[in-house]
């Protein structure tokens, strides 16, 4: 096919029902960009001879370098099946695990999916996450089964043991989709039982019969599954240039051996074999011991069309095939030394990848007009809304999705999932075009005349003064306005990579930008009916009005100028970078709701702090980062307490990319990087049974530990008390007030639950807030019962005699008062607002009345909040701890009048004389408040003293954790690595060599490659993946995921004190321990005090050896 016209696809643009959404989805290296070549050479956008070798869609200079994709690129292409056009707009992503927020992005825009797999590799872990993807993203996904060349030529398998090994591939990836499938069938069956249940108590009447079905036997999943006799399966080897499905050998045979066409076609994948003499097709070929079916008539052409050409180069024999195929090999090719130019040509000719795959695409994937109401009420449903909740006009607006109409009154809806940053020089507007005849005769009349005038200057002696002037000033000017046009030229430009879902966008048309945490149902109350873009509104929070700049079709490296976009298209929308930060919704209603938040799969996890090498070029910086935290979906730029500039990203190869962008292109100066700062957790244990040596501690070392304890009491200051339990009490600085605190671990799932809930625990905090100052919040329905369902499992987690009524008593959560720690209120007789009120809405009232606030609960609070954010070992954040405040007692004296801080003692003390001191004590706080007010003075909740008793509560809490057996908690990164059996001692010596630890081995089925699963260290990850590569030469290749949070056996603080440890360890115990390492190194670099030994030995160094 030849190369397709600008305007045959903006006419494709306008028929919905032939447009095809896809992205090109799969594991690292198995040949995303070069099957995305190979459709892009159709069009005759590049050289089919360039396809798989020039990576078009890799557009970064570092992606051809590296020869992985780290963005994902967009390109419109056309296609002809069935005699019907059709457009298609492929999105290429990348496969490497740190750049899998650009696979979210990209999905989000898509109806449908192309997954690559390995024949060799098989379903790999990315492959796993990237099928998770799009199932949650409720697209169709079909399969092309890549480098199938790999078997013939690297494994040197037969073709029937090829065939072999491609169904045990297929059987693995509906698994994983099986997989998929039956969680969410469980999850829809779980929610009916609970729906049913609560109507059967209400109506409880009669004997109850439970269906024990789990609702998989009624569900259809027939369309669900990859299968070759459905269509929706490609073998390709997409380097080589062919590929196909079984419908075309199908349609080939049957002409040839005179079989119905959907017979063969429902017999060519399975267990069938030929009986020559019956002329018939029969079922068993395995028990039979007879080729299958696919075997004969399709793999065994392969495998003889590859040994002829490749393996023994026989030209007789590869002039017979090509002569029987009917296809023209041009006689260079057939000289070319290389074979596999030879077989390409004869390939791309016989099986054209391209072909099987765009007819596959414009067959089995929906076009945009067949979106589900399901996906799209998943779209509308932001957070934990269900689609019920939200307003009627917003309700509404689900049928404009499912029209996907183009029509004038249809409103326009677009997400924005990403900003792409582009270069000015690529912007249509700045292109240099090729210039038309009467322009060239313009501007060679404008030089003739420029030349005239120059040589009249020359020539005029008259005024030689005047004409020097006029030179300076020209050059003057000249100077200045290519400074300026250099300026313009170097300036980033941000261009919004979209989809249009509703309605039809112009250039300069008017639009609201909805942020994704704008509110339709605040945005109707607010706003008049019927209002439009052009009406002068009121303010409305996460809403901006804005002109549409331009809109570009995405053509791989280069953008086109369009006037309009009509819907169910793929589109780059301009001038928006003002408006948009990451991604935003775009409509001209302010009933239309955010999409929902993008799933990413990596967290980011690794922190360089940033400075530029030259101190006065801090603005360029700073305005580098902010470009930088536009354009990169997953990667996080803060300014902390420290001053320092932090970038935060998903892993090594991610970091490489974010610096060098900021180098080349968005700061534009020379910086340097920190060592990767590596995240920490301070957490305390149960005291451990043993001690280092794996003896049991018997009764003298516990004797040993108290008195341990009784010697350390010296070392706290003043009013501080800690007894054999790890009470810790604690007298502010002025006398008026004594807190009890103790630390208690929190068990591991509890700790887990609270960082699963994050937001629902910020949701409750909110709702105590707005209580607190007499405000509601509305939640709905389904929030509630996520609520409930998190309290009832915590109860359950929480179980034992220590833990009885705890969840009632939990006072806050921390940090930031969502964070995995618990604050306890055990104190006799004081009854605060529950932290589960919001569960509890209709005894709020009455509670109300009968109890407020405590003046300085918030104090109290404020201090626990400060205490979990730094801990005492390194000063980061806690987690898995509970503090249970035992007792609160305050003695506060109040003057009658507000007087002068400085007052004379004498005057102040006959003051305290006249009225009576108020003991609030923990049973009584309103009682003492309403004393204090009859007294005539006011508890000032926000005077010095609420300052001193948040600075005791924050040292009572760390005091409390030292108390008890402290640890370090390191991040950690599941890694998975693929490797042959020569290798495997060297993957092993680097993992040990890292403090790794190896979960699981095993073999890859039909290869000799070993998959290896196994935890790292984040601290000890840098620079690991190159280490694997070198030692393994090349063979190895690890994955990083940020997986969990682990306790560092080690205790960083421990020090010998039994016989035993003495006799083993030594009175230095100087053997290397990793907690005190991790811990020192955070110290030093935030600049704590570090106890370690500068010089070992005071003495002069002497020399060993004999003087001669």
């Amino acid at each position: 096919m030849g190369h397709t016209s600008l305007e045959k696809i903006i006419a494709l643009q306008k028929k919905t029902s032939q447009i095809r959404n896809l992205c090109i989805l799969a594991h690292v290296d198995h040949g995303k960009t070069t099957l995305a070549d190979c459709l892009v050479a159709s069009n005759g956008i590049i050289s089919s001879r360039l396809a798989g070798k020039l990576r078009y869609l890799d557009s970064r200079e570092d992606e051809q370098i590296r020869g992985i994709t780290m963005k994902s690129s967009a390109i419109s292409l056309h296609c002809t099946t069935g005699g019907n056009d059709y457009l298609i707009n492929l999105i290429d992503s990348p496969g490497h695990v740190d750049f899998s927020s650009e696979v979210s992005t990209a999905v989000r825009l898509c109806d449908g999916a192309i997954v690559v797999v390995d024949a060799v590799e098989g379903v790999c872990p990315q492959t796993q996450v990237v099928l998770r993807q799009a199932w949650l993203e409720n697209i169709r996904p079909v399969l092309v089964i890549n480098k199938i060349d790999r078997l013939i030529v690297e494994l040197k398998l037969t073709s029937q043991e090829a065939y072999a090994h491609l169904q045990k591939i297929l059987e693995q990836v509906n698994a994983v989709t099986g997989t998929l499938f039956t969680s969410k069938v469980l999850e829809e069956r779980a929610e009916k039982n609970a729906e049913a249940q609560s109507i059967r108590t209400e109506n409880d009447s009669g004997d109850q019969v439970y269906d024990w079905s789990a609702g998989l036997e009624e569900t259809d999943d027939s369309d669900l599954y990859f299968s070759p006799d459905r269509g929706n399966v490609v073998f390709a080897s997409a380097i080589d240039g062919w590929g196909f499905r079984i419908h075309q050998f199908a349609e080939m045979y049957s002409q040839k051996m005179g079989i119905r066409f959907w017979v063969l076609l429902k017999t060519l994948w399975g267990d069938f074999y030929l009986n020559a003499k019956a002329k018939k097709i029969m079922k068993g070929a395995q028990s039979k011991g007879k080729k299958p079916l696919f075997v004969q008539l399709v793999l065994d052409n392969i495998w003889s069309m590859y040994d002829a050409v490749v393996t023994t180069r026989d030209k007789e024999k590869v002039e017979k095939m090509v002569t029987s195929l009917g296809i023209k090999v041009m006689p260079r090719d057939l000289k070319h030394s290389d074979p596999k130019v030879l077989l390409s040509a004869i390939c791309s000719q016989w099986l054209p990848v391209s072909q099987a795959v765009l007819s596959m695409v414009c067959e089995k994937l929906p076009s945009p007009a067949e979106i589900s109401a399901e996906r799209v009420e998943k779209l509308m449903s932001v957070g934990a809304r269900r689609f019920d909740s939200l307003p009627e006009k917003t309700q509404e607006l689900k049928k404009a999705f499912l029209d996907c109409s183009a029509d004038e009154t249809a409103p326009v809806i677009v997400f924005v999932s990403k900003m792409v940053s582009v270069d000015s020089k690529a912007l249509p507007q700045n292109k240099q075009r090729p210039l038309t005849q009467e322009e060239i005769s313009q501007r060679r009349e404008l030089a003739r005349q420029r030349h005239a005038e120059r040589q009249a200057a020359n020539q005029s002696a008259e005024s030689p003064g005047s004409a020097d002037a006029g030179d300076a000033l020209c050059a003057q000017t000249e100077a200045l306005s290519v400074k300026t046009a250099v300026e313009e030229e170097n300036k980033e430009h941000f261009v919004a990579f979209a989809r249009v879902y509703s309605g039809v966008v112009r250039k300069g048309q008017k639009v609201f930008v909805l942020g994704p945490k704008y509110d339709p149902s605040l945005a109707l109350r607010v706003l008049p009916e019927d209002c439009s873009v052009a009406d002068v509104l009121p303010s409305v929070p996460h809403m901006a009005c804005c002109t549409v700049d331009s809109l570009y079709l995405l053509m791989g490296r280069e953008l086109e100028e369009l006037e309009e976009v009509p819907s169910g298209n793929v589109l780059g929308i301009g001038g928006m970078e003002e408006f948009i930060l990451k991604s935003a919704t775009i409509s001209t209603s302010p009933a239309c709701p955010p999409f929902t938040p993008l799933n990413f799969e990596a967290t980011p996890i690794v922190r360089v702090a940033i400075e530029p090498k030259h101190p006065s070029e801090m603005p360029k910086l700073v305005r580098g980062m902010r470009l930088l935290n536009q354009a990169d979906p997953c990667a996080e730029v803060l300014i902390q307490e420290t001053g320092e500039h932090v970038l935060v990203t998903a892993g090594e190869v991610h970091l490489q990319r974010c610096l060098d962008d900021l180098r080349e292109r968005f700061a534009k100066i020379e910086i340097s990087a920190s060592e990767p700062i590596i995240p920490f957790r301070e957490t305390v244990i149960r005291p451990p049974k043993v001690d280092m040596v794996n003896e049991d501690l018997g009764k003298q070392h516990k004797v040993a530990v108290i008195h341990q304890v009784k010697d350390e009491q010296t070392k706290y200051h003043e009013g501080v008390q800690v007894d054999s339990t790890g009470l810790v009490t604690l007298t502010t600085s002025n006398k008026m007030a004594t807190v009890r605190v103790r630390a208690i671990p929190l068990p591991e799932e509890v700790t887990r639950l609270l960082e699963d809930n994050v937001e629902l625990i910020r949701t409750i905090e909110q709702f105590s807030l707005l209580a607190w100052e007499g405000k509601t919040l509305e939640i709905n329905q389904k929030i509630l019962e996520n609520i409930q369902d998190f309290k009832v499992k915590l109860e359950s987690t929480l179980q034992g005699h220590k833990w009885r009524g705890a969840v009632e008593h939990i006072w806050t959560f921390g940090p930031r008062r969502c964070g995995p720690n618990i604050l306890l209120n055990r104190i006799e007789g004081y009854r605060r607002p529950s932290v589960w009120q919001c569960l509890e809405r209709e005894k709020e009232i009455e509670k109300a009345e009968t109890t407020a606030f405590r003046d300085f609960d918030n104090s109290i609070v404020s201090g626990f909040q400060l205490a979990t954010l730094s801990g005492p070992m390194c000063e980061e954040p806690l987690m898995g701890v509970c503090f249970s405040v035992e007792s609160w007692d305050m003695m506060i004296s109040t003057p009658l009048t507000q007087q002068d801080s400085i007052v004379e003692e004498s005057h102040l003390q006959s003051q305290i004389g006249e009225y009576s001191d108020v003991h609030v004590s923990s049973t009584s706080s309103n009682r003492s408040r309403s004393r204090a007010e009859t007294a005539g003075g006011s508890l000032d909740c926000y005077g010095p003293f609420s300052g001193q008793l948040i600075a005791a509560m924050k040292e009572t809490c760390r005091y409390a954790f030292q108390a008890k057996p402290q640890r370090l908690m390191a991040a950690m990164y599941t890694c998975e690595i693929m490797a042959t059996a020569e290798v495997l001692g060297r993957v092993y010596a680097v993992l040990s060599k890292r403090e790794g630890r190896v979960l699981q081995e095993e073999m890859k089925e039909g290869t000799d490659m070993f998959i290896i699963k196994a935890v790292l260290p984040v601290a000890e990850s840098f620079g690991f993946a190159d280490e694997i590569r070198k030692r393994t030469s090349g063979l190895a290749s690890p994955q990083l995921v940020f997986s969990h949070w682990e306790v560092i056996p080690s205790d960083p603080c421990w020090v010998p004190t039994t016989e035993e440890e003495y006799l083993h360890f030594g009175e230095k115990a100087d053997s290397a321990n990793q907690a005190l390492k991790y811990m020192n190194a955070v110290r030093r670099r935030k600049g704590l005090y570090v106890d370690e030994k500068i010089v070992e030995h005071g003495e002069k160094q002497r020399t060993l050896s004999k003087n001669k």
